[in-house]
């Protein structure tokens, strides 16, 4: 179907290199970048990624390698990245370089909150997300961590694919390409719009749901703090895992993060230390500080949130009407 597309993958994990994996299985011709180093490349999980069957693969050293990768990016018809706002730039391979070389490319990049928004340089994973959209509200987060990448993957991956698709056939009759920024946390509250129409419509609040799998580490988990409301730790990498750990001054489990004798007693101490304070509090402390953590908002909550808000996510509509959520999967 996609027989002819050819595309760069500047992604390793998460939403842009799902989409990647589809848009190959399309039948695109996919070329995963990769640096020279190869401590600075994550190897996904073969399960996840298929091994990057079926597609081929470059090195460059970024930025020394600039204009080599734009040489290659001339040809393409998409190029995919995942690095938080402005790092593209900086590497000398963002849009508007590209475009410079190849005016008909569609570019896309997929971040966790969106290219926009005050939450834009946050670190986080498929849980923030979940919590931040909603949906660990209607399911009930002392249930814990659902046994898929939701978020990630249709919030973030699908997404992607599906605003790359209609940018392609945008070209095909205009000539022109576009300039895509897909977030993962946009594309779960568009999952979760059933919910949340219902809440803006009738003012009824979705709540708690059913039996979700238990998270097996602490390092990813949800926590009830001082005033009864939840969030979210996502901290897969170790550095983001001793972030959290000195930010409730609990060094000592840093080095016991995927330690499994050990997990009931980190578990137990950050459930007590997240206690201590309130969600807004712990949120307002560590959400910036490269911790991956994130508040469970609920549907109200979400509907009021600063970053959705910032991004145009939530509009208020025409006199007589109601507010309602907007840029559902606009990848712009």
């Amino acid at each position: 179907m996609l027989d002819g597309i050819r595309v760069l993958d500047l992604s390793s994990v998460g939403p842009a290199a799902r989409a990647s994996r589809w848009l190959a299985d399309y039948g695109a011709r996919v070329t995963k970048v990769k640096p020279k180093d190869p401590t600075k490349q994550i190897t996904p999980p073969f399960y996840a990624y298929s091994a990057h069957r079926g597609m081929d693969e470059a090195t460059f050293d970024l930025p020394a390698d600039a204009a080599a990768f734009l040489d290659l990016a001339a040809h393409a018809d998409v190029v995919i990245e995942s690095f938080r706002p402005g790092v593209v730039d900086r590497l000398g391979v963002g849009y508007d370089a590209v475009r410079d070389r190849n005016p008909r490319v569609v570019y896309c990049s997929t971040t966790g909150y969106g290219q926009t928004g005050p939450w834009s340089q946050w670190a986080g994973h498929d849980l923030n997300y979940l919590g931040v959209g909603g949906y660990l509200h209607t399911s009930g987060p002392a249930n814990g961590v659902p046994g898929l990448t939701l978020a990630d993957s249709a919030g973030g991956g699908m997404h992607a694919v599906m605003s790359i698709l209609a940018a392609l056939v945008q070209r095909a009759s205009t000539n022109e390409g576009a300039y895509l920024d897909v977030s993962v946390a946009d594309g779960m509250l568009a999952l979760m719009a059933l919910n949340v129409d219902e809440y803006l419509a009738v003012g009824i609040e979705p709540g708690p749901g059913h039996g979700l799998l238990t998270g097996r580490f602490a390092c990813y988990a949800t926590y009830e703090c001082s005033d009864g409301k939840w969030l979210t730790v996502a901290a897969i990498e170790p550095r983001f895992w001793e972030n959290v750990c000195t930010a409730l001054d609990l060094e000592k489990w840093i080095p016991h993060q995927t330690d499994d004798a050990v997990q009931d007693d980190v578990r137990a101490d950050m459930a007590a230390t997240f206690r201590t304070k309130t969600r807004d509090e712990w949120v307002a402390e560590m959400g910036a500080a490269n911790t991956c953590v994130a508040p469970v908002l609920t549907i109200p909550e979400v509907v009021d949130n600063e970053q959705y808000i910032a991004r145009g996510a939530i509009v208020d509509a025409p006199a007589g009407g109601f507010r309602q959520v907007a840029k559902v999967l606009a990848g712009q």
